[in-house]
């Protein structure tokens, strides 16, 4: 896969092509060329969007060769970045881009810059740039005229230049051959290229005041750029334009070497492609390890604590007192306490005691912990995920150590601790928040069974209140809050940015046309910027394979284009924290690439967790590891040798493969300064001193405001309340529109119980912040308002439905499905269906579907008055979907939040086809002892269920079922149950009525229980399993709920699939990126029914192509990776080799594939397109002529 591998560091709002005034840690960029302390240089480089001149795939490559001469590169596309104030940071400028105009300002900007003694870099079109300025023009010496093309042989003129003492000659094979005019006389030419009988000058140094600078005509393409001459070049001359007090501060910072290459020999020219690993580097001190990071120019990093006092660690947090509480887990990944008896993870106190900036006093607060994942603060003590458990922690006697520990939720899943729970956070809802990779299967506190994959939930603190929120494609290890409560969400593989906009729950039925998900992938691109060509990733190399946190920056000590704006995303394998840009669209957001926060060339820096502190400043847990990837390598697209130097990698417990070389001894804390920062004042908030506690709810650091709204919540001290009507009715907002003290005063009033509606006066004082200036401050009311007419009335007085902000008009529309049914609001949601802006919405498409269903009556009663719904419309799709409560049944998943039956007729209907064995199982079911209803089928024959008041009722077919039919169950107005194959009525049976009453549990999908809760009685074969699971393939399942129609309706009968069809079922072997079928066979032209079943934790499809064509179909794959949009299209490229393809399969569900195989002989590739797998996951499917299909192997 052809993507950018090299790292250079963007400085924010640079990159968004708007206007901004940069700020600078220096008081003037003269003052860095005299500074006799050690440094590293810095360099901005000008580019451009166009991919003629493609700097922003170039950029990389010349940051990396740069980044190990001791300079930084920060990338921009925006003239406007050519301010006094921005270029002060810098030693140099590198133009290379198509930019037609500089305006004047910019001109006396880089006039000062460069005649004041910095360096200027024009690339190859940097002298086409800029036509308008003839002081530009003579100040790089000279402007493009012309050009044609071929193999270019530099000729070098200077030897004994300091740019090109020592250098060779290089050919490049290929680049446009310039011809320029308006040379200036007063340069030093360098190199030269024969043009016909004349010298054409291609090369070549000037001053310009106290300015140097360094042109070359070469750079077009990457025959070019791949060069090492052209590099080495670029370099030389970099370095020589930037001056020599500037290389100096270089030369004394004395940069560690950890070039594993040099010594080995290899030479690396194209930087997106794979090296062999020839050596480990040695771990380096924190001082030295910090002179291979790079953040951006106005900031700096400073360490606060690392070994010994510390030891891998994976999480931190602060305590009300600004405290670091760190977990430190050297029992990661694969020593479990079960089998082991060992726990050795900790969690530990680091403090400052005497202000200097490091940390100096450490207790461990508990020990014998077995890999926690996170911590959160709640009640006086901490919650830490630790699965299988929940464990809250506590001091009672002032020690700061926990002498109360007690399980307040079990059931996490501990089979592989890299999928575990983790990101706990105190959200705004007073509940705490947190991601989970793998899943949970258990009962919680309060009595609720659930059954889950990943995704995002919250709790009570106590353990009470269990909410799953959504699902998520992958293994989920990143989570943040915006500061007006919107929550994002990064996973490991392929989606660094997701924004979760509602309850999975209000998107279980289905809307014609939509394809949002509650957690949506909104990531802006694929590639990772890493300074280091030694990636260990395994699977989407060159993208994100280890996301983790999504922590926005939420106080007011950075420059103001990272408010509220930028989040933090680690990616350990790499090296990196990436700034993740997030903007509004529409009702939701998008991603857009910030490039990186900080990137290191050390092979053991490993960030974990980024997020802002007590301070303003954003602190950084790295794990510092030399292995940080917990899967094993894949042959094909990461072979050991260019993963690690040993090929063995058996798994552990954890399902990480073990290996000596993870280390438990290193770990460091960091914090990245804005050089221009405010000074920090440690305070410490406390529930006594509620003067303190308001006090902090005004901060400008989320931090405290978060923590002060916690203490005043859990301290329920209602004397309180006046002061927050204060801070609620402040209309003011800062320079960015929040006024973020007054959405937690709202938070606040709500975690009291303020706004049950009980107290007028607080409902009145929510209700009037539905009007306040600040969009955050006017959803906050709409959501800690109690969901009661009144409040309906409000915010239809109010008009929310036609809110400005469309997030806003999101979360009213979303209130709505709380509220009672409404005739006047139904009407209101129709007529809001019809509004442009919210027809061409997918978020807001989904949120007037929820409300449209609760609010039925009078949404259909306004449809009927009003001219219809243009086709295809969001009305006209609406309509459809409330017309029809369906729900898509996805193999062995569960609707954790049922829909209610009561009094509603129950239809599930599919298909099924026999594969190795033949067909049983559990189907589909919802409720347990005490009521519900299910499908299955046993011994050959389809059952249907239904208990209710302790008796159960039943219906089964007595014809043996066919190998292929479609299925149908029913429970009808009168209690009657029917059961239908392939069309015809094969089974009835009679229940006493509808259901009565809501049936409690979950919906399950291809899984039941063999205990009491069970569907049915499944006996032989099943005495000692948990679970009765489904066996066979299962299409286009679905479940409607409608309300009683009074009718009888017959099926219709639908063709079966051919009894002639080879079915084939391919599973993904989990964790190995492989799947377990290898070939298959099938006869030229025979129908075939290929189930894909993913038990993986990542996506992934299966696609035929035409023989021959795997490579051309995978390329075109990669080539989709690069636009987020492609997810939609599931990676499939739209071409004539594609022969068959299913959807992108999430984890721990199947699609079921049917086509007709061709009608020529032959092997038929087929393979996974997800990014990056397509070389290692494939197989083969032989088509014989007039031959019998065999056994897949």
């Amino acid at each position: 896969m052809k993507v950018p591998i090299f790292t250079l560091l963007i400085t924010l709002g640079l990159y968004q092509g708007c206007t901004r005034t940069a700020q600078t840690g220096m008081s003037s960029g003269q003052n860095r060329t005299t500074e006799t302390t050690a440094r590293r240089g810095e360099v901005l480089f000008l580019g451009n969007r166009s991919k003629h001149h493609n700097s922003g795939k170039y950029a990389p490559w010349l940051a990396i060769s740069l980044f190990k001469k001791g300079v930084n590169l920060t990338y921009s596309v925006n003239v406007n970045d050519l301010n006094s104030e921005n270029l002060a940071k810098y030693d140099g400028l590198i133009i290379y881009a198509n930019h037609d105009s500089l305006p004047p300002a910019q001109e006396a900007a880089l006039k000062a810059f460069v005649e004041g003694g910095k360096g200027l870099i024009p690339l190859h079109s940097a002298s086409g740039c800029f036509k308008n300025s003839d002081w530009y023009i003579t100040t790089i010496g000279g402007q493009f005229k012309s050009h044609k093309s071929g193999p270019i042989l530099e000729n070098i003129v200077a030897k004994n230049h300091p740019v090109m003492q020592g250098l060779t000659p290089f050919t490049t094979s290929w680049d446009e051959t310039y011809i320029h005019q308006r040379l200036n006389p007063d340069m030093t030419v360098l190199t030269t290229r024969q043009d016909g009988d004349r010298q054409e000058p291609y090369t070549w140094v000037r001053k310009q005041g106290k300015g140097r600078v360094f042109y070359t005509a070469y750079g077009h393409n990457d025959s070019t750029w791949t060069n090492p001459g052209f590099r080495e070049l670029v370099n030389r001359g970099v370095l020589w334009a930037i001056g020599e007090p500037v290389t100096k501060q270089i030369a004394k910072l004395a940069i560690p070497n950890v070039d594993i290459y040099e010594s080995a020999n290899i030479a690396i020219d194209d930087y997106t492609k794979r090296h062999r690993v020839p050596a480990m580097q040695v771990a380096l001190k924190p001082e030295e390890s910090k002179k291979l990071m790079q953040v951006p120019a106005d900031f700096d990093i400073q360490l606060f604590a690392s070994e010994p006092d510390i030891t891998n660690p994976i999480a931190m947090s602060w305590d009300e007192r600004g405290r670091l509480w760190i977990v430190e887990s050297v029992d990661y990944p694969n020593t479990f306490l079960e089998t082991d008896g060992a726990a050795n993870d900790r969690i530990k106190i680091c403090e400052d005691t005497n202000g200097d900036g490091k940390a100096d006093k450490f207790t461990i607060f508990a020990d014998k912990l077995n890999i926690p994942t996170s911590m959160v603060f709640a009640n006086g003590g901490v919650v830490v995920s630790m699965a299988p458990h929940f464990v809250f922690l506590k001091d009672t006697n002032g020690d700061d150590k926990a002498d109360v520990r007690e399980n307040i939720m079990s059931g996490w899943d501990k089979n592989d601790t890299h999928f575990g729970p983790s990101n706990l956070q105190y959200g705004f809802n007073n509940k705490i928040w947190g991601v989970v990779g793998s899943g949970y299967s258990g009962t919680t506190k309060d009595g609720l069974s659930l059954n889950f994959r990943t995704g995002v939930y919250n709790v009570n603190p106590d353990g009470t209140g269990f909410d799953f929120l959504a699902n998520t494609s992958n293994n989920t290890w990143g989570l943040g809050f915006t500061e007006d409560n919107n929550v994002f969400i990064s996973t490991a593989n392929n989606t660094h940015s997701a924004f979760y906009s509602m309850p999975a729950r209000y998107m279980q039925r289905n809307l014609p046309g939509a394809t949002l998900q509650a957690v949506q992938k909104i990531d802006g691109h694929y590639d990772v910027h890493t300074m280091t060509p030694n990636l260990r990733q395994v699977d989407v190399v060159g993208g994100f394979t280890s996301a983790a946190g999504h922590h926005f920056y939420t106080a007011r000590n950075f420059p103001k284009s990272y408010w509220n704006r930028v989040a933090f995303v680690c990616e350990p394998t790499v090296r990196l924290i990436h700034n993740a840009i997030i903007e509004p669209k529409g009702a939701g957001f998008a991603e857009q690439d910030g490039w990186n926060m900080l990137a290191s060339t050390d092979e053991w820096v490993g960030p974990v967790q980024a997020e802002v502190g007590p301070d303003g400043a954003l602190w950084v847990a790295d794990w510092y590891n030399f292995i940080i990837q917990h899967n094993v390598f894949v042959e094909r697209q990461a072979p050991s040798e260019m993963v690690l130097p040993f090929k063995d990698q058996p798994k552990g417990q954890g399902n990480a493969f073990n290996s000596p070389m993870r280390d438990i001894n290193f770990g460091r804390i960091y914090r990245i300064v804005y050089k221009k920062a405010k000074p920090y004042q440690p305070i410490t908030l406390s529930k006594n001193e509620p003067v303190g506690l308001i006090a902090a709810l005004k901060s400008d650091n989320m931090f405290w405001r978060m923590n002060a709204q916690r203490l005043i919540v859990e301290s329920k001290n209602p004397s309180l309340i006046p002061e927050l009507y204060k801070i609620i009715a402040n209309p003011e907002v800062d320079e960015i529109g929040l006024n973020s003290p007054a959405v937690h005063a709202l938070w606040t009033l709500h975690g009291l119980g303020a706004l049950t509606g009980g107290n007028p006066e607080a409902i009145q004082a929510a209700s009037k912040a539905l009007t306040h200036k600040a969009a955050g401050v006017r959803k906050a009311a709409i959501e800690v308002l109690p969901a009661t007419s009144h409040t309906l009335d409000i915010l239809q007085k109010v008009g929310l439905l036609d809110d400005p902000n469309l997030n806003v008009r999101m979360a009213a529309t979303l209130a709505m499905v709380q509220m009672p049914a409404s005739e006047t609001l139904g009407a209101a949601l129709y007529r809001a269906s019809l509004r442009p802006e919210n027809d061409t919405d997918e978020w807001l498409g989904r949120a007037l579907f929820a409300a449209a269903a609760v609010h039925r009556a009078g949404f259909l009663a306004e449809a009927a008055k009003a001219t219809p719904a243009v086709e295809n419309s969001l009305a006209s799709r609406l309509l459809a979907g409330i017309n029809k409560e369906v729900y898509a049944l996805q193999r062995r998943a569960v609707i954790a939040i049922p829909p209610d039956v009561t009094g509603k007729e129950i239809i599930v209907k599919g298909s099924a086809a026999k594969g190795f064995r033949n067909l049983e199982g559990f189907i589909m079911g919802q409720g347990g002892k005490d009521g519900g209803y299910g499908l299955y089928i046993k011994d050959g024959h389809l059952t249907m269920v239904v208990k209710q008041d302790g008796q159960v009722y039943s219906a089964s077919t007595k014809e043996a079922l066919p190998d292929n039919f479609e299925f149908e169950g029913r429970l009808l107005n009168n209690g009657e149950m029917v059961l239908f194959v392939n069309g015809q009525e094969a089974a009835k049976g009679k229940a006493p009525s509808l259901f009565t009453k809501p049936l409690t549990g979950s919906i399950r999908v291809q899984r039941d229980f063999t205990n009491e809760n069970s569907m049915g009685t499944y006996a032989s074969g099943y005495e000692t399993t948990s679970s009765f699971d489904f066996v066979g393939n299962m299409q286009n399942a679905t479940l409607e709920i409608r309300n009683p129609t009074g009718e009888f309706q017959q099926a219709t009968p639908k063709k079966p699939i051919s009894d002639k069809a080879t079915v084939v079922t391919i599973k993904v072997v989990e964790e190995q990126m492989k799947y377990d079928t290898k070939l298959f066979t099938v006869r030229a032209g025979q129908p075939v029914v290929l189930t894909l079943e993913n038990p993986d934790i990542m996506q992934h499809n299966i696609v035929i192509c035409k023989t021959g064509t795997a490579e051309k179909v995978g390329k075109a794959a990669d080539k989709m990776a690069q636009d987020p949009k492609s997810v939609e299209k599931h990676y499939v490229p739209q071409l004539p080799e594609v022969i068959a393809s299913s959807i992108l399969v999430n984890p721990g569900e199947s699609y079921t594939l049917e086509f007709v195989a061709p009608a020529k002989p032959g092997d038929y590739p087929f393979i996974c397109t997800f990014p990056g797998h397509w070389s290692i996951m494939r197989g083969v499917m032989r088509v014989e002529k007039g031959s019998e299909s065999t056994n897949v192997r």
